[in-house]
């Protein structure tokens, strides 16, 4: 939440840390109008991949995409400096903030979509915040967001389970109450994985010696 006082939120963790499952239910629990978009490998044609993303935008700011899409051609531009401009303007006009989530964007590899993206973030208008759920870095200028203040960061270390929060998760996938130093056992042979504790407790389930698989059970 305080994140949404500067530009971007970056959400970048290895598969199954949960970034997908956080991000959903924090933007369901805000009053800002939420546009998602799930990236596939085919986003990156930058024509589709702003087609989406304009698509997700008209769910913050309704009518964006029918006025700026004739931008996206046909022919496609050269460049997508024009059509960031024509959004940050449509979003610039009225009162009102929103959010757009780009999920999977390690799936992009294009450096146009980098290019505008970037030049979309450094002419940001203020009812705008963007997200983007990653398993590495995006080719953004990460260190110039960082010193001036404009990025909020959330790692594999913040979505780390703590063992009180994988003793809550086990419970409910094995409906056992385990004792606490099989609870540290499984968080530290996972290292706080989400995924990996949730097939810790589907493993579980079931076990008649229940001490006996939390000793062999590997990270």
């Amino acid at each position: 939440d305080g994140g949404l006082a500067r530009e971007l939120t970056l959400v970048c963790a290895p598969a199954g840390f949960g970034k997908t499952s956080l991000l959903a239910e924090w933007s369901q629990r805000g009053e800002r109008p939420v546009g998602w978009l799930s990236l596939d490998a085919g986003d990156n044609d930058p024509v589709r991949f702003w087609r989406h993303t304009l698509a997700a935008l008209d769910r913050v700011r309704p009518g964006l995409a029918e006025r700026v899409s004739p931008l996206l051609g046909p022919p496609a531009p050269a460049s997508f400096d024009a059509l960031a401009t024509a959004v940050i303007n449509e979003l610039a006009t009225e009162d009102g903030h929103g959010l757009v989530v780009l999920d999977d964007y390690h799936l992009i590899e294009a450096q146009p979509i980098h290019a505008s993206l970037q030049f979309l973030l450094e002419h940001q208008p203020p009812g705008l915040h963007v997200v983007l759920a990653t398993r590495s870095d995006p080719q953004l200028p990460l260190a110039r967001l960082r010193a001036g203040s404009q990025l909020t960061e959330l790692r594999a270390a913040e979505l780390t389970f703590t063992p009180a929060e994988a003793a809550d998760l086990l419970r409910k996938a094995t409906g056992l109450s385990l004792r606490d130093d099989a609870v540290a056992a499984l968080v530290t042979r996972t290292e706080g994985w989400a995924a990996g504790l949730q097939l810790a407790g589907l493993s579980l389930a079931g076990q008649p010696d229940v001490a006996g698989f939390v000793e062999s059970f590997s990270g």
